[in-house]
């Protein structure tokens, strides 16, 4: 018999959309992969590597090399005193590093505080692990916290806290009074946080990415998740990052040799060479996303959707029912792609209760050719135009 969690688990609504689309010959503003192919200079890097460089056995941590420019990007991005080679931990993928993190620190009855609307892996992997998950609705267009909500949630059974930041999908960066009180909490409960910021390089606006491990007390409680493929538009090249205090990385690297083990070299090498020779890459990636953002907008907007404001990651939200469409975010998306070819993610997929049904999330990480003939289709979901023949 297979185990419960995963015997009636649905697909990813990303791959369904995704799949949709490739069936309906649609434009795919659903999952959030970027229209352009990453840094030159990385990619070449990486297949200079491979055939050039070592293409066996790394170390199960990672290459020295890799974790220590980590670190180095840290301490320059975001203030953090990090040592590479004992407090890094190099994974394949995010959501690697987000697996060995539960498997490590959950055991059988912990509560597990998350934040909905959350990605998906999350509740499938606590729920694996034996965790109880308690959940915390943040409401649109906000997404903020408040002291009733985690008094609601957080108790003396509270092991782990999950956070997203900036979140996918609400597009929304974590303001420092949210993040102190959070913070609060996780001291005040001996709790440990789990933070995944993989979207910490991509926010817009002069806002400034803070992570919660920066905060008081929490530097030797918090696993800190980052990935190189968020930072290097490298989505499928799966390197990510696991930060942790030594006490609390033991545990952690204890359950990543056991999951992949390690990541291919050549591409641990290229995304340490790209961390210490990309300052141009990580001043202008952001300013090219925000205008993408601003072009889908605009361009919506002017179609008569309300657009809620995104401060980070790929993605925006469009309010369904503030734009006159009196139908259902999952309706909506099906209709969309089957019937005007063009593919969108409804929120709801994101929560497991108290779901807004008003809501579909866009990634604008494309060409602007791409954006335009999204807008002109979604115009034409909406009611203004006829569907394609």
């Amino acid at each position: 018999m297979v185990h419960p969690v995963y015997a009636d688990l649905p697909t990813t609504i990303f791959e369904v959309m995704s799949g949709l689309a490739r069936d309906n010959g649609a434009i795919n503003l659903g999952q959030g992969f970027p229209d352009e192919p990453g840094p030159r200079a990385v990619r070449e890097r990486a297949a200079l590597e491979a055939v050039e460089g070592y293409n066996q056995y790394p170390p199960m941590r990672g290459l020295p090399q890799l974790r220590e420019a980590a670190a180095r990007h840290y301490a320059a991005f975001q203030g953090l005193d990090l040592d590479g080679l004992a407090e890094i931990t190099v994974t394949s993928g995010a959501t690697e590093a987000l697996a060995a993190a539960f498997l490590s620190l959950i055991s059988p009855g912990d509560e597990v505080v998350l934040f909905q609307p959350l990605y998906d892996a999350y509740l499938p992997m606590v729920r694996r692990c034996g965790g109880i998950p308690r959940l915390a609705t943040l409401q649109p267009p906000h997404f903020r916290i408040d002291r009733p909500m985690l008094d609601g949630v957080f108790s003396e059974r509270t092991k782990l806290v999950v956070l997203n930041n900036p979140v996918n999908p609400a597009a929304t960066l974590w303001a420092d009074e949210d993040l102190a009180l959070l913070a609060e909490y996780c001291v005040r409960h001996d709790a440990i946080a789990v933070c995944d910021e993989v979207w910490e390089q991509i926010t817009f606006d002069g806002r400034r990415f803070k992570p919660l491990m920066a905060f008081p007390g929490m530097r030797e409680r918090t696993v800190k998740i980052g990935s190189a493929g968020k930072m290097f538009a490298l989505t499928g090249w799966k390197v990510g990052f696991l930060c942790a205090a030594p006490a609390l990385m033991k545990a952690l690297a204890g359950a990543h040799q056991f999951l992949t083990f390690t990541t291919p070299p050549n591409l641990q090498a290229a995304v340490a060479w790209g961390l210490d020779n990309s300052p141009d890459w990580f001043a202008q990636m952001p300013v090219d996303l925000q205008r993408s953002r601003d072009r889908l907008a605009s361009g919506l907007e002017a179609e008569g959707f309300k657009v809620l404001p995104a401060a980070g990651t790929y993605f925006l939200n469009v309010d369904l029912a503030a734009s006159g469409i009196d139908e259902g975010d999952a309706d909506f998306c099906l209709r969309a792609v089957k019937d005007h070819g063009i593919a969108a993610i409804p929120i709801s997929a994101f929560y497991e209760t108290e779901a807004p049904i008003h809501l579909i999330r866009l990634c604008f990480a494309k060409r602007d050719e791409t954006l335009d003939a999204g807008i002109e289709r979604l115009a034409r979901a909406k009611g203004t135009g006829s569907p394609r023949r």
